[in-house]
């Protein structure tokens, strides 16, 4: 990552991050603050609403106790004729004291719709089953033979006596499609607490308007709605009117929301999001629920996001002007030193900063080429005592070999003469003076052709000496001919095969010289059928190259490595001269097992004399 890159994610981290964090941590604070203070204020509007609804229920169990107590009901169903016992339009005259007494009741409570009895005593079912206490227009009630198959007949009399509610909507075949409560209940008997019985009364729907229009919550900004839902799901009252009937499923809103108490939850309803708050009533089972915009709520929380959006973007904007007047120029200057430094790292020491102005900057940029000055000269001081060096140790290993041709040689040619062979002895000489003509002279590179005349001169001079021992092929094409190499190089590979490959054998040894081009390299290979090398002399071998290509190590393929003087001697001359040469891709290397003879390969760049290597 540059120093620009750096920068701005400093200003990105440092500044900009912290203020987005704090933005972030403000705005979901306030949002939980403004939900929490809500969720305060509908709990204690829920708990009000909730109970005037119980309070208007249980004055309806007052009322209808009251009626129960005074046998009020009891007499309406042993009367003649039931379909005079209608107490809101009966004659004041013809009621009994306590009729008289529970009528003044009603009176006080207006908010009674209607009422009727069915009589539990009847066995026919032409037996007039229904007694009318308040009538009430556009209503049929659902006859006694259904109503006896109906759930909540079986319900009541499990009450035994205990009202129960039922919401509008729940059963409309029981109480109509009104929006209106109803309570049923069984009438005893009081004397032997027998059903003769069962009471339905329904109070008006402008009772519960009155309780919902009077008791929302303070805040006139805050669009709140306010539902009874019943266990499943269903809203079985929306003063409103809107949502009466729907499931809140349909809605959007989960169900098992509902649990005893008080809850609040955010959530989205009829494809807004909401704060959805609900309280159950503790004696029935309906849940009251306030349902409010979250939008309404959180007008002011967009407000304050909005101003915070507004300054973080201008401080974006700011520190873009920064970067762009101030930053870019620091920056563009040290992106220009570290491109001249690259330069300098691929090898380029006459790269030059051209600095401007007077600051800083411009000084770095003067002691950057100073520094270049000073590395150039000590490296050109250091590489032209490198090329001494090796120049030196070059003409080491060309001295350690030269005594070593000439023992050798010198050697046979005194075994020849001690036997009295003067031909040989001549031509031998003759070849020793061809090799000493190329060795001794000044020039460390010859072409292939010229290698080949020593090598020949070589192997005749041997061939003299151990005519029946071996025999050679030279398989090289003629076009590698004016290839350059060092000189010296194919010579000590072949007197290595003949001294130590081919000692001891009891058949004739050959000796294959061959040579190829190979990814832009020549391969000199010397093969031979002796006795090959050992295993554990093999594995001393060392590889004179730090990273040899993979197509150069066969299988079986060691390193070279030092041996015994006489032994390896010549074949560490050659590798160290190659790898001095040439550098430490290129080598000698060696394939051999015990029996099957040994292949040596010299690999060395392929060009021609006068080419540039």
């Amino acid at each position: 990552m540059n120093l620009r890159m750096k920068l701005a994610m400093a200003f990105l981290l440092l500044i900009i991050v912290p203020m987005c964090t704090l933005g972030i941590g403000m705005f979901l604070v306030t949002s939980h603050t403004i939900e929490k203070k809500y969720n305060q204020q509908s709990e204690y509007a829920l708990q009000a609403i909730s109970y005037n609804i119980e309070n208007v229920f249980q004055q309806i169990n007052n009322v209808t106790d009251n009626g129960i107590a005074t046998s009020v009901f009891q007499m309406a169903l042993n009367a003649k004729d039931p379909s005079k016992q209608d107490l809101g339009t009966g004659n004041q005259l013809s009621l009994n004291a306590s009729q008289r007494n529970f009528r003044s009741l009603l009176y006080n409570y207006p908010f009674i719709s209607y009422a009727f009895l069915y009589d539990l005593r009847s066995r026919s079912s032409q037996d007039n089953q229904i007694v009318s206490i308040f009538t009430k227009e556009n209503f049929q009630a659902l006859p006694f033979q259904q109503f006896k198959v109906h759930p909540i007949f079986k319900e009541i009399q499990e009450l035994n006596g205990v009202p129960k509610w039922l919401a509008p909507l729940e059963y409309p075949e029981l109480t109509g499609v009104e929006p209106v409560f109803t309570q049923i209940r069984l009438v005893k008997e009081l004397s032997y607490f027998q059903n003769i019985g069962v009471l339905v009364v329904q109070i008006k729907k402008g009772e519960m308007d009155r309780i919902f229009r009077h008791l929302k919550i303070s805040d006139p900004a805050q669009d709140t709605s306010f539902l009874l839902i019943n266990e499943e799901g269903l809203i079985v009252y929306d003063p409103s009117g809107r949502y009466s009937g729907e499931k809140m499923e349909n809605l959007g809103v989960r169900s098992g929301i509902y649990g005893p108490g008080f809850s609040s939850t955010r959530a989205v309803f009829d494809g807004s999001e909401s704060i959805i708050s609900q309280y159950h009533l503790k004696n029935y089972n309906w849940s009251l629920v306030s349902v409010t915009s979250w939008e309404a709520l959180s007008a002011e929380t967009n407000v304050f996001a909005g101003w915070s959006i507004i300054i973080i973007l201008l401080c974006l904007l700011a520190a873009m002007v920064f970067n762009v007047f101030f930053m870019n120029r620091i920056t563009g200057n040290i992106a220009v030193l570290v491109r001249f430094m690259r330069r300098v790292d691929d090898g380029d020491f006459n790269a030059r900063v051209e600095g401007s102005g007077f600051d800083e900057m411009q000084l770095l940029a003067q002691g950057f080429n100073e520094l270049l000055d000073r590395i150039g000269g000590l490296f050109r001081r250091v590489r032209a005592e490198q090329q001494q060096k090796a120049k030196a140790e070059l003409r080491v290993l060309q001295a350690q070999i030269k005594p070593h041709f000439l023992f050798n040689t010198l050697e046979s040619i005194n075994g020849l003469a001690m036997r009295g062979e003067g031909r040989k002895v001549s031509e031998m000489v003759t070849r020793l003076g061809n090799m000493l003509r190329i060795s001794i002279q000044d020039q460390e590179e010859i072409s292939l052709s010229e290698e080949l005349r020593h090598l020949q001169s070589y192997l005749e001079i041997q061939h003299y000496r151990f005519s029946d021992l071996f025999r050679y092929e030279i398989d090289i094409p003629s076009h590698l001919y004016t290839s350059s190499m060092l000189k010296l190089t194919l010579q000590p590979l072949v007197e290595n095969s003949i001294q130590h490959g081919f000692e001891g054998i009891e058949y004739q040894g050959v000796l294959r010289i061959s040579a190829f081009v190979e990814r832009n390299n020549l391969v000199l290979r010397v093969e031979d059928n002796g006795i090959g090398i050992p295993q554990e002399m093999l594995a001393r071998f060392e590889y004179m190259a730090e990273d040899p290509p993979e197509y150069i190590m066969a299988e079986g393929t060691k390193p070279l490595s030092s041996m015994a003087e006489r032994r390896g001697l010549g074949l560490r001359s050659v590798a160290d001269r190659i790898r001095i040469q040439y550098g430490a891709a290129y080598g000698v290397f060696i394939c051999s097992s015990p029996g099957y003879g040994t292949i040596i390969q010299c690999i060395i760049p392929q060009y021609e004399q006068g080419e540039d290597e």
